[in-house]
């Protein structure tokens, strides 16, 4: 009976160190405003964090957002793998958040989450980052102060992977980085489409948002006199409700307006140019033009984003075709071993990147193989 105790510790060490037989973590990265080309080849020659990044794991060719193309839709987009409806996602913990986050800011916020993770008082951990959005809206989107800012995620993903392995994490983290969407130049005071100059104002009872996308609600009565106004003007389109089109999955949404104005990229609706949204900057009033925006129909390159992916369930070194935003939530539950709510994204867009099963499934067997050879040795 010596020998068969002999197989068992073995037997367990063998489990314990059998990678797939425990879930793995996930620290999220959710880069605001980061647009898919801000990491192409060229730029990755001046970005040594993310360029490792990239070799360790999956980079996608581009990510398509929600329409419109804005923040808060598309966060819950990516967290919810839907479209419109909202499934109810809670945090269990939040740090505070900053109107004028600093970098300072940001790697606090990466090391609490590498410490909640490592701790085991969270599975996940997701970290939120401004600056390059806000510095893509105030100087443009190839500016000098963008990359400045992408610079300073850079050289936190240069310090990160030294971290997760002072953290005991290497084996069993995954981490994903994308964004809601993309940026692209517009020309302050140029390019602006100044509705109070076609339509009475008195006929709208209520006028939401400014930019790409505005949401008209007209007096009762007005919907007709209004929709006949604003139709034909140039770099513009409007769209009554049920002519919205199909593919921007915007039209069912309970509080879509009776009139959508949508504006050709690079221009910009607001009812006149005084009350276009000007940034303080330090200098006189109301001179803090914006170089850049988003919002824009989503099919357009400047408003797609970014992913990656690297860590012990996804694949070294590799290139994945474009994927959408409703599909970032199946690869997280994923890797969660969590089973998704239903959804509208694709599965099929995004296994590739993914270790297949079938090598999991080759490792099951090969590891059952084992454990039998090893227990007909000692027996």
């Amino acid at each position: 009976m010596a020998p068969c105790r002999t197989f068992y510790p073995i037997l367990l060490a063998l489990i314990l160190a059998y990678p797939s037989m425990a879930r793995h973590k996930l620290l999220v990265f959710l880069i605001d405003g980061f647009r898919f080309d801000y990491i192409n080849d060229k730029e990755l020659d001046l970005l040594p964090g993310f360029r490792e990044f990239v070799k360790s794991g999956v980079k996608v060719d581009y990510m398509t957002p929600d329409f419109p193309s804005l923040s808060y839709p598309n966060y819950y987009t990516l967290m919810t793998g839907c479209e419109v409806e909202i499934l109810g996602i809670r945090p269990k913990y939040c740090r505070e958040y900053y109107n004028f986050p600093s970098d300072a800011n940001f790697t606090r916020a990466v090391n609490d989450a590498l410490q909640s993770l490592r701790n085991g008082d969270a599975d996940m951990a997701a970290v939120y980052y401004e600056r390059i959005d806000i510095e893509g809206h105030h100087y443009g989107p190839w500016s000098d102060q963008r990359k400045n800012a992408t610079k300073a995620v850079d050289q936190v993903l240069q310090s990160l992977d030294q971290k997760i392995r002072d953290s005991g994490l290497k084996d069993e983290l995954n981490i994903i980085m994308f964004s809601d969407h993309g940026m692209t130049d517009i020309f302050w005071m140029d390019k602006v489409i100044e509705l109070q100059n076609y339509i009475d104002f008195n006929d709208i009872l209520q006028m939401k948002d400014r930019g790409p996308v505005v949401s008209l609600w007209p007096v009762e009565g007005k919907l007709s006199k209004v929709y006949n106004q604003l139709k034909d003007l140039q770099h513009m389109n409007v769209y009554m409700r049920d002519q919205i089109p199909d593919r921007f999955h915007y039209k069912k949404g309970k509080f879509v307006s009776p009139l959508t104005l949508v504006a050709e990229q690079g221009w910009f609706i607001t009812q006149s140019k005084e009350t276009l949204p000007f940034w303080n900057n330090g200098t006189l009033p109301r001179q803090g033009w914006q170089r850049g925006w988003h919002g824009y129909d989503n099919e357009l390159m400047d408003m797609r984003g970014f992913f990656l992916a690297s860590g012990p369930d996804f694949k070294v070194n590799f290139r994945s075709a474009p994927i959408r935003s409703v599909d970032v939530y199946n690869v997280m539950c994923e890797v969660l071993d969590i089973e998704p709510q239903p959804n509208n994204g694709s599965w099929s867009r995004v296994e590739c990147m993914l270790k297949s099963q079938e090598q999991s499934v080759t490792l099951d067997r090969y590891l059952l193989m084992l454990l039998f050879t090893v227990a007909g040795i000692w027996v």
